[in-house]
């Protein structure tokens, strides 16, 4: 029999080292392109998040004044009246009021009890549903809520933070035991 050899041409050489450069080439695009995804996915994450944690609060007078706030989604923030505070634990029904408090103050504690004892402060009902009854949810409370005010003038609100100045104090420097 006759030896056989099969050899490859430098034709053929050549167009299989083309083909794996082009494979290589379109690996290499798809970790550019899986990364910038990536990268963009996160600087958007990034951004949002910083610009939702960015907003400040919306007094109980501009929300009550301005009709632009209702139906919008809000934060903002009043001081908890306890005795208009109502919860139907089988439902999750919570209601309060919450009124105006200023937007500079030096005493939060000072500040609050003056705001619940303003019979001309500027007062909002607030409803939440399907909750449960917040430990903190007292007289003279710090309201802090995000929600929108519907065309009835109620603020049916979807979160809530509270802050109550009663149960924590504030470190004073000059209050400290000097050795």
């Amino acid at each position: 029999m006759a030896d056989m050899a099969w050899e490859k041409s430098p034709a053929q050489e050549k167009t299989k080292i083309e083909a794996k450069l082009k494979r290589r080439k379109s690996e290499r695009l798809k970790f550019i392109i899986g990364g910038l995804l990536i990268l963009a996915a996160v600087a958007y994450l990034i951004l949002s998040s910083t610009l939702s944690g960015a907003r400040y609060f919306v007094m109980v007078d501009d929300v009550v004044h301005n009709p632009q706030y209702i139906g919008q989604t809000v934060r903002l923030t009043g001081a908890v009246l306890g005795d208009t505070i109502e919860y139907d634990a089988p439902t999750g029904d919570l209601s309060f009021t919450i009124v105006n408090i200023p937007r500079e103050y030096n005493d939060l504690a000072q500040t609050l009890h003056d705001a619940v004892n303003d019979p001309t402060a500027t007062q909002l009902v607030v409803h939440m549903r399907d909750t449960t009854m917040p430990d903190l949810l007292q007289h003279e409370a710090q309201a802090i809520l995000t929600g929108s005010i519907g065309k009835d003038g109620v603020f049916n609100g979807t979160e809530l933070n509270l802050k109550c100045p009663t149960r924590f104090q504030e470190f004073v420097p000059e209050a400290t035991v000097q050795g």
